[in-house]
C-alpha cells in the first residue's frame, strides 16, 4: 500500500503533468493562431474599407456642390476640415488601441462608425428631404438648409472618427498575424508591406473607375450605397475571420510609459549614470506584456533618460513593487528613445507631402485646358489621369518585388534588397524628379498657348495632348513604391511593438500636417507673388507662372532631402534581442548538456532573486 507522502507525491505529479500539459496546449494554440491563413479575412476587409472610402471621398466635391448646392469654396472648405479630421483621430484610436482594447475591437468600432456614417449620407442622397432641389444650371440655386447640413456633417463627423479606428490598426494587425522577426522576414521570398500597398492599389484602381463611374452616370443612391455595401462586407470578412486572428495584449498606456520616464529621469537628474550600463534596472517579469517579441537592448544615444533606470540604494533594498514614477526599466527607457530617434525621420515625410499636395489641383487645371481627345467622341476626365499613378505605383510594387530586390540583394547582401531609409531616400529624389518635369511640362503648355495665341483664353483648349502629363504621374507612383511603402515599413520595424499602432497612425498625421503646411504655403505664394504675375491666379493659369511654384517646390525637395539624408545618416535602429531566438538559444544548449546539469542550473536560477 501506498503511504500518505507517496499519494500526496504522486497526486503533486499529477498536477504538475497537468499543469505542463495545459501550457503546452496554449502554447500550440498560440502557435495556430495567426500566420498567412488569416490574410484573406485581414486584406479583404481592408480591401473592401479601401473601396468604400476611395469610393466616398473621390468625387465627395460633385455631391457637395451639385446635389446640395454648396458653393464651391464652402463645400472645399468642408471636406478639408473633416479630411484633416480623419487624418488626426487615428492618433487617438491608436492610443486607445494600444492602451487598452487592442487593436481587433477598434478596428470593430471604427468599422461600424464608419458604415454607420455612409448608411446615414446613403439615405440622405435617396430621401428628398434631406437635400435641396436639384440645380442644373448652378445659378441661383437654393442651398442646403442647416438641418440638411447637419446631417452632412454628422455623416461625415461618424466617417472621421470611424477612420481614427481603422487606419492605425488594419496594418499593423495584419503585420501582428506574421511571424515578422528579423530571421523570418529575412527567410520569406515576399515583402509584406508591398503587397499590401498592391491590395490597396487595386482597391482604389477599382473604386476610382467603378464608382465615380455609377455616381456620375446612374445616381448618388447607388453611387453611395456601393461604397456603403463594401463597407459592410468588410466587416462581414473581418468578424469571419476572427477565430483565426493572433491578438496581442495591449501593453498600457504608451503615453504614461513615456510621462514616467521623463519623471524618474527629471528625478533623478543629479544622479550619476553608472560605467557599466548592465547595472541599469532591469525587469522581464515587469515588461512582459510589452516584449513579446523581445526585449530593447541599452543603447548610448539620449544617455540623459537613462538616469531613469538608475537603482539607488533606497530602490536597491527596497521588498515592494517598483515605483514607476521613479524608476523605469531599460526597455520602458528605449522605449522613448526609439520614438525619439524615429520623429525626425517621420518629420521629412510632412515637407514632402506639403511640396506635392496640391499638385494634383493644378495638374486637373491644366489637363481641362489641354487636348483630351482619345477619338472625336471621347475626351478623358481630367481627374481620371491619376490612375496612370496608381497603375504605376501597382507595377512598381511587382517590379521592385520580383526584380529589383534580387537584383539589389546580390550587392547589399540585404534580405531586403536596401533598407527602409535607403528605399525611402530613393523616393524622395524621384519626387523631386516628378516636379522638375512638371515645370517643363507646364512650359511647353503655355509655350503651345501663346503660339496659338489662347493666352487670354483660359476656357480654350490648347492644341497640346493631354499625355504630356502623363510622366509626372507615373513618376508620382514610383516615388510611392519607395517612400510611402518604406515609411510604413520604417514606422513599424523601428517603433517598440507595444506602440505600432501609435507609430501607424504618425504616418497619416504626417500627411495631414503636409497638407496644411501645403495650403499654407500655396496661400503665401499666391498672396505674395504680385497680381499682375501671380504665380497661381484665380482664373486664368496660362497667364500665371506655375512653373516658377514647381521649382520653388523642387528647391524645398532638395533642402528635404539634405535634412533627411543626414538624419539618416545619423539614425541608430532599434537594439532588440528577440525571444525566439533566446528560446533557441536555450534549446540547443540543454540538448548538448546533460540534463541534471541542465536541471541544476535551473534550480540555482529559481533561488535568485528577480530584478
Amino acid at each position: 500500500m501506498k503511504t500518505t507522502l507517496q499519494m500526496e507525491l504522486d497526486r503533486e505529479k499529477m498536477a504538475d503533468d497537468e499543469k505542463q500539459e495545459k501550457i503546452e496546449d496554449e502554447k500550440k494554440t498560440k502557435r495556430q493562431l495567426g500566420g498567412i491563413k488569416t490574410m484573406p479575412f485581414v486584406l479583404a476587409n481592408e480591401m473592401c474599407d479601401r473601396f468604400a472610402t476611395t469610393g466616398f471621398h473621390a468625387n465627395m466635391i460633385t455631391y457637395l456642390t451639385q446635389e446640395l448646392n454648396m458653393p464651391l469654396v464652402q463645400a472645399s472648405n468642408t471636406l478639408t476640415n473633416f479630411g484633416g479630421t480623419a487624418s488626426f483621430t487615428p492618433l487617438i484610436g491608436a492610443l486607445i488601441a494600444d492602451s487598452f482594447a487592442g487593436r481587433f475591437w477598434t478596428i470593430m468600432a471604427g468599422s461600424f462608425l464608419y458604415e454607420l456614417g455612409l448608411v446615414s449620407i446613403t439615405i440622405s442622397a435617396i430621401l428628398p428631404m434631406f437635400h435641396p432641389p436639384q440645380c442644373p444650371s448652378q445659378t441661383n440655386c437654393k442651398e442646403a438648409s442647416a438641418s440638411q447640413l447637419w446631417v452632412l456633417y454628422i455623416s461625415l463627423l461618424l466617417t472621421s472618427l470611424g477612420s481614427g479606428g481603422i487606419r492605425p490598426c488594419v496594418v499593423t494587425f495584419a503585420a501582428d498575424q506574421l511571424d515578422m522577426s528579423k530571421s523570418s522576414v529575412a527567410s520569406r521570398r515576399w515583402n509584406f508591406f508591398n503587397w499590401y500597398y498592391f491590395c490597396m492599389g487595386i482597391a482604389t484602381l477599382t473604386a476610382l473607375t467603378v464608382v465615380v463611374y455609377i455616381q456620375d452616370n446612374v445616381g448618388w443612391g447607388w453611387g453611395l450605397g456601393v461604397p456603403t455595401i463594401a463597407m459592410a462586407l468588410s466587416i462581414l470578412a473581418f468578424l469571419v475571420g476572427s477565430p483565426f486572428y493572433k491578438r496581442l495584449k495591449p501593453g498600457g498606456s504608451p503615453l504614461v510609459r513615456m510621462a514616467q520616464v521623463v519623471v524618474a529621469a527629471t528625478k533623478k537628474r543629479k544622479e550619476a549614470l553608472p560605467a557599466d550600463s548592465s547595472l541599469l534596472y532591469e525587469n522581464r517579469e515587469l515588461d512582459a506584456d510589452i516584449s513579446l517579441n523581445g526585449r530593447l537592448t541599452h543603447t548610448n544615444q539620449l544617455r540623459w533618460f537613462d538616469r531613469a533606470a538608475i537603482i539607488t540604494d533606497g530602490e536597491r533594498t527596497d521588498s515592494k513593487p517598483p515605483n514607476l514614477w521613479r524608476i523605469a526599466t531599460v526597455h520602458r527607457v528605449e522605449e522613448l528613445k526609439s520614438i525619439i530617434r524615429m520623429l525626425p525621420i517621420w518629420a521629412a515625410g510632412i515637407l514632402l507631402v506639403a511640396s506635392s499636395s496640391h499638385q494634383h489641383s493644378f495638374t486637373i487645371q491644366q489637363a481641362r485646358s489641354m487636348n483630351r481627345h482619345l477619338s472625336r467622341s471621347f475626351e478623358i476626365p481630367p481627374a481620371s489621369l491619376s490612375i496612370f499613378g496608381i497603375l504605376t505605383m501597382l507595377s512598381g510594387l511587382v517590379l521592385y518585388e520580383r526584380l529589383f530586390v534580387p537584383f539589389a540583394r546580390r550587392y547589399t547582401r540585404n534580405p531586403s534588397g536596401i533598407t527602409c531609409l535607403q528605399r525611402m531616400g530613393v523616393g524622395f529624389a524621384v519626387n523631386i524628379l516628378a516636379t522638375v518635369v512638371a515645370s517643363f511640362v507646364e512650359i511647353k503648355r503655355k509655350a503651345a498657348a501663346a503660339n496659338h495665341n489662347l493666352l487670354d483664353d483660359p476656357k480654350a483648349t490648347i492644341p497640346i495632348s493631354v499625355f504630356w502629363l502623363v510622366p509626372q504621374f507615373c513618376l508620382h507612383g514610383v516615388a510611392e513604391v519607395f517612400m510611402s511603402v518604406g515609411h510604413m515599413e520604417f514606422l513599424y520595424d523601428q517603433s517598440p511593438e507595444s506602440m505600432r499602432s501609435s507609430a501607424a497612425a504618425l504616418y497619416w498625421i504626417a500627411i495631414s500636417m503636409g497638407n496644411y503646411a501645403g495650403t499654407l504655403m500655396v496661400s503665401l505664394v499666391h498672396k505674395y507673388s504680385g497680381k499682375k504675375s501671380n504665380w497661381l491666379p484665380d482664373r486664368n493659369l496660362n497667364r500665371g507662372r506655375l512653373e516658377y511654384y514647381y521649382w520653388l517646390v523642387s528647391g524645398i525637395q532638395v533642402i528635404n532631402l539634405l535634412y533627411y539624408v543626414v538624419c539618416a545618416w545619423f539614425y541608430t535602429y532599434k537594439p532588440l534581442e528577440e525571444n525566439c531566438k533566446l528560446e533557441e538559444v536555450v534549446e540547443l544548449t540543454r540538448d548538448k548538456i546533460p540534463s541534471f546539469v541542465s536541471d541544476k542550473k535551473s534550480d540555482e536560477e529559481a533561488e535568485l532573486p528577480r530584478n
